[in-house]
């Protein structure tokens, strides 16, 4: 019997993502046999199949501040901002007041698009391929400022559909400056201090917000604070957040004008400062070790000299990055 109801259950597949008449009287001729029915998903289906339980969402806060230290270079706000937040957004032996919403600066190739990456992969087993991880690119998801109440309608909706799927879902909005304004409108409500909405909890949800805006900006603030003396190190999220929000809020994209901000919806503004030479050393040897490869010096050397520009004013700071870097270190490692 007990081998026939577990079949039973693993057949549910199909229907399960349904959620029609089939799974639900299922579900009652089960529990009416003594069985819970989340006891028996847990144990049959959620054994072969993703699902919104700790198996799959792991949370693993420590694992991603080891890939941090070993694989982000030059981003020390990063993690003493972000590794916090995500411990206490994750804690289970509280409820989040609200969503944990977060907005990424800096200019291209310092490490946003990496760090939400890592980001997936420590705290959904599935990574980036887990169903409750949701990627949305400015350019290729949001391309016309024509169509933007049409994309304001179908993002409510998309989000309203994950977070009931799986209220622990994290979002994930690259390009940021490359939507139209105003396309976040229609989810600022979501973002609020609601215990539910429509039936829906949105709290234990993570919206990150990745964006070039204001990069420049928080690359002169450096420039500027080294210049009477600061060390790199010693900088701190208060020397670049006021920046950044009214970067966020002013220059065009996604969040021009937009409510989020407006209504204080945005719980940390965090800095990519731009890297210098040291650090991007470190990504190409990084790169290197990746490949399978043992990182060479002049080889390194070589490829900062002919690939890597830096800025004008001072000399300082890697105009992209890390950016680009991945396939230089390819073709050497295949030549």
């Amino acid at each position: 019997m007990r081998f026939q109801i577990l079949i039973l259950v693993i057949a549910l597949k199909s229907c399960y993502s349904l959620i029609d008449p089939v799974t639900i009287g299922v579900g009652i001729g089960l529990g009416a046999m003594g069985y819970n029915f989340d006891f028996l998903k847990r144990n049959s289906y959620c054994k072969l199949y993703e699902c919104c339980i700790d198996e799959y969402i792991i949370g693993d806060v420590e694992g991603l501040k080891r890939d941090f230290e070993n694989h982000l270079f030059g981003q020390h706000i990063v993690i003493q901002q972000l590794i916090p937040a995500l411990k206490a957004h994750l804690d289970k032996e509280r409820t989040p007041t609200k969503p944990l919403v977060i907005s990424f600066h800096g200019t291209p190739g310092t490490g946003k698009n990496f760090v939400s990456d890592l980001m997936a992969k420590n705290l959904y087993r599935q990574g980036l391929e887990s169903q409750y991880v949701y990627k949305f690119m400015g350019r290729s998801d949001f391309p016309l400022d024509s169509k933007s109440d049409i994309y304001k309608s179908e993002l409510n909706d998309k989000v309203r559909q994950a977070v009931k799927k799986c209220p622990r879902s994290l979002f994930i909005f690259d390009e940021v400056d490359k939507m139209p304004p105003g396309v976040f409108e229609s989810i600022a409500s979501l973002l609020d201090h609601h215990t539910h909405l429509n039936g829906i909890d949105f709290r234990r949800s993570i919206f990150i917000f990745l964006s070039n805006t204001a990069g420049v900006e928080v690359s002169k603030r450096l420039a500027e604070l080294m210049k009477y003396g600061a060390y790199r190190r010693d900088t701190k999220l208060h020397d670049f957040e006021k920046i950044l929000e009214l970067g966020a809020y002013n220059l065009d994209g996604g969040l021009k004008k937009a409510g989020i901000i407006e209504q204080s919806l945005v719980d940390h503004y965090i800095p990519f400062l731009p890297l210098e030479k040291a650090h991007v050393e470190n990504c190409l040897r990084a790169e290197f070790r990746r490949l399978g490869a043992e990182p060479k010096e002049d080889v390194i050397k070589s490829i900062i000299d002919n690939f890597v520009t830096f800025d004008r004013e001072l000399g300082l700071f890697a105009t992209t990055g890390c950016k680009r870097l991945s396939k230089k270190v390819e073709v050497e490692v295949n030549s």
